[in-house]
């Protein structure tokens, strides 16, 4: 009897039939709710920072790989994400040249420079809008008009006004809106800021695929929700205002700088809710969710680490103290 052939090949033997692609086109798909409520709110703006950011994170990481002797990887979507990613953390009117800078950092320097897609020791996105606040913070805070070749596609009013979290910052508790109109729409502050509805429509359909974990985002938000009450703020605008949900559930979760341990995934989400909330009670920036996110990332490997699962079948050994008895002889 002849034997079957057998294939021999490393494993795992088990294949989902996920890729790349598919993940980052269902992130897309997730992000559209988000978009679509920019472009109801801030027109051809939000349009056109969404494609600077794409065509330049799409530029950038086609160059970058072209230096390096890489074949291109556009296909796999991954500088797409980054690119819309970054946009939506941007204000609607934000200087289209930096917005250039920005996406070219996050593609350029914090993925490709790393070694390119799951190599990145610091989430991209974040790591642009990170070097975007510190190159320019009065571009990002308070999305000036004046800056060379600055370019508006007619006028939006609610931009130039102070955010909920800077009113709340200020003390002006008169002058926020209420809970649904933040949860629901009010435009202000960066596009993924205007619904926290959307974020939680996208958010869920990463759950439904199984992309993300739910305990980042929630133990992420319930950390800041406690934090700030305990420290006398009011914390249902600390959650609905900002990008806290934004953050939680599409920067936070990223496969790469974030755990992959459950618990970890837990400790990520505490360590990043803390430092929200100390930063915008205790710092002068009204936002502090980018920069939580970004000084988490390098502990990730100690995180990952320290709550590494015990293998299948390994024995822990237990070391009983032993007790020494001295005789002496008479």
């Amino acid at each position: 009897m002849e034997k079957p052939d057998l294939l021999y090949s490393p494993p795992p033997h088990l294949n989902s039939g996920d890729t790349v692609t598919r993940a980052m086109r269902d992130v897309l798909l997730a992000l559209v709710p988000i978009i679509i409520v920019s472009i109801i709110f801030y027109r051809l703006n939000a349009i056109f920072i969404l494609i600077v950011c794409n065509v330049t994170a799409a530029c950038t990481a086609w160059g970058m790989r072209k230096l390096m002797g890489k074949p291109h990887s556009l296909e796999d979507l991954s500088a797409f994400v980054t690119g819309t990613l970054l946009a939506l953390a941007l204000p609607p009117t934000f200087p289209w040249w930096l917005a250039v800078i920005g996406t070219f950092l996050a593609v350029g320097v914090a993925k490709e420079m790393c070694g390119g897609l799951g190599w990145n020791l610091f989430n991209p996105a974040v790591f642009g809008r990170v070097a975007l606040i510190i190159l320019a913070p009065a571009f990002v805070w308070l999305n000036a008009d004046m800056a060379p070749l600055h370019l508006r596609f007619g006028i939006i009013d609610v931009t130039s006004g102070a955010t909920p979290l800077a009113l709340l910052k200020l003390g002006q508790g008169q002058l926020l809106p209420s809970y649904s109109a933040l949860f629901i729409a009010h435009p202000g502050g960066s596009m993924a800021e205007s619904s926290v509805l959307a974020v939680l429509i996208g958010g869920l359909y990463l759950l439904f695929k199984g992309h993300i974990n739910w305990r980042t985002p929630v133990f992420a938000i319930g950390t800041v929700f406690a934090l700030t009450m305990l420290l006398g703020s009011n914390p249902f605008y600390h959650v609905l205002a900002g990008g806290l949900v934004f953050g939680s559930f599409f920067m936070a979760t990223d496969w790469v700088t974030t755990p992959i341990t459950d618990a970890g995934k837990i400790i990520f989400g505490i360590g990043m809710g803390i430092l929200v909330a100390l930063i915008r009670l205790y710092q002068a920036a009204p936002e502090g969710v980018a920069f939580s996110i970004l000084l988490m990332n390098p502990l990730v490997p100690l995180i990952d680490a320290l709550t590494r699962p015990r293998k299948f079948g390994q024995i822990v050994e237990a070391r009983i103290p032993v007790i020494r008895i001295k005789t002496v002889s008479k």
